[in-house]
């Protein structure tokens, strides 16, 4: 195939749609694997591997407080990048591999005991966190490149959500199953066989979409310092607002996911439902597909905002159900709609951020910006996330394969239920300040077209 760079900006191509396809394959790929580190590996860390839950939940900390802080070397790092391929495209080639292999080192038990089993768990999780932040950036900051119209961003958003949404789909519906399958009972055999399945499906995703992504704008984008790129964070409010609401959602969703296998199994005892009611979360298409129409209609704060509003209405219903297990998951699921239109909204308003840092301070920096914005958040929101639900569940007597008191049944239901729906409001409240910075984005991308034909 051709690997021209388009070197003409202000050309607004239709994006055809196996392009479309292709960009949705790049969270597809990332997140089925992703979403099995964010939903299981503090399960597998405790009830597979054998590392106690207070000492699982400080490695998920730790490693992703230290994991977290690569996001802006890799968003300098696509700033500076310039092939024939591209800015942001050659990182789905280079990254695929190494994450997958990684990924599955992750959930591999060797025999270990004592501080070398945590050393491991450690190292190959911070290995792999690093490896992700390399590979989900430019699924962000290759979206203000690949066309500048603002309609056709929102269309090639809601295909990478879509495509992101159905690999939660596969990760929460098919590895337990396929644990239980290729383990025969032996779960510690059975992840790392279901690791390599996923992981072989992940590498063939980011391949495709290298191959077909085409990129605009990086040929009149000059490589910029570090400095320069943390002068577009100046006075980039709708930048800042964005970052803090991103960062509370995904401390709250990764909670949420978390508990859920905790909540499921001890709660209302059926963990067969985790597989069923993950399957049944691809209901949250219906919102992704949803995202264009929603946001003509109104606009993109106001979608985002009831988007996280109806995530935590329906957790704070699941107290309302209690143990009836056909209620909790469709709960779950309906939850699931709003979870995900409040994960795809801000790597959408991300890429007017960039627009925006650029206006302001003649800066483009879209690896750097969308890094920050995206990767850092799922990063320090998942770490956090999967610390927040282990102390809980330790401070509350939670015991790893035995029969729960009310105490630390009390604790699950705060991880599951009441902690996600707090901090899915608290990241909407950033958005009712963003409506000024939104109502400016025509005059800023007019005034930036005409820079680029000056």
């Amino acid at each position: 195939m051709e690997n021209k760079v388009d070197a003409n900006p202000s050309q607004v191509e239709e994006i055809p749609l196996f392009r479309k396809l292709s960009y949705s394959l790049t969270d597809f790929g990332g997140n089925i694997l992703f979403v099995s580190i964010s939903t299981y590996l503090l399960y597998f860390y405790t009830d597979v591997f054998g590392i106690g839950i207070g000492v699982a939940g400080t490695i998920l900390l730790v490693t992703r407080c230290v994991d977290m802080f690569d996001a802006p070397i890799w968003g300098f790092l696509i700033d500076h990048t310039h092939t024939k391929w591209g800015q942001s495209r050659p990182y789905f080639l280079w990254l695929c591999i190494p994450f997958a292999f990684f990924t599955w080192l992750t959930f591999t038990t060797p025999n270990l005991s004592g501080s070398s089993k945590i050393i491991y768990a450690s190292v190959v999780y911070v290995i792999a966190g690093i490896l992700y932040t390399g590979i989900s950036t430019p699924m962000t900051s290759i979206l203000p490149n690949l066309t500048n119209d603002s309609d056709q961003r929102t269309v090639l958003n809601s295909y990478r959500m879509v495509g992101g949404n159905v690999g939660l789909l596969v990760a929460n519906g098919v590895v337990l199953p396929l644990v239980q399958i290729l383990g025969q009972g032996n779960d510690q055999r059975g992840f790392s066989y279901t690791m390599i399945a996923l992981g072989i499906v992940s590498i063939i995703a980011f391949l495709i979409a290298f191959l077909n992504l085409r990129e605009i704008n990086t040929t009149i984008t000059k490589s910029i310092s570090l400095r320069q790129s943390v002068r577009a964070t100046k006075s980039n409010w709708p930048w800042i607002l964005l970052v803090i609401s991103n960062l509370l959602y995904w401390i709250g969703t990764t909670v949420r996911s978390s508990g859920m296998i905790y909540y499921f199994q001890y709660n209302i005892h059926a963990k067969s439902l985790v597989a069923v009611a993950g399957s049944l979360s691809v209901v949250a298409v219906i919102g992704m597909v949803s995202i264009p129409l929603l946001v003509k209609r109104t606009n993109k704060r106001t979608v985002l905002i009831g988007a996280l509003l109806m995530g935590a209405l329906c957790n704070m219903l699941l107290q309302v159900v209690g143990s009836n297990q056909v209620w909790v998951v469709i709960l779950y699921c309906l939850g699931s709609i709003g979870t995900g239109v409040a994960a795809a909204m801000p790597f959408l308003m991300l890429a007017d951020a960039v627009d925006f840092g650029q206006w302001k301070t003649g800066i483009r920096a879209s690896g750097f910006l969308t890094a920050i914005g995206s990767a850092f958040c799922v990063k320090a929101g998942s770490g956090i996330g999967g610390f927040i639900p282990s102390q809980v569940m330790q401070f509350f007597g939670y015991i790893p394969n035995h029969t729960q008191t009310s105490q630390s049944l009390l604790g699950i239901n705060l991880s599951f239920v009441w902690i996600p729906a707090i901090l899915f409001i608290l990241a909407s409240v950033p958005m009712f300040f963003y409506g000024k910075f939104e109502k400016n984005e025509d005059k800023v991308r007019a005034e930036l077209a005409k820079q680029d034909m000056a």
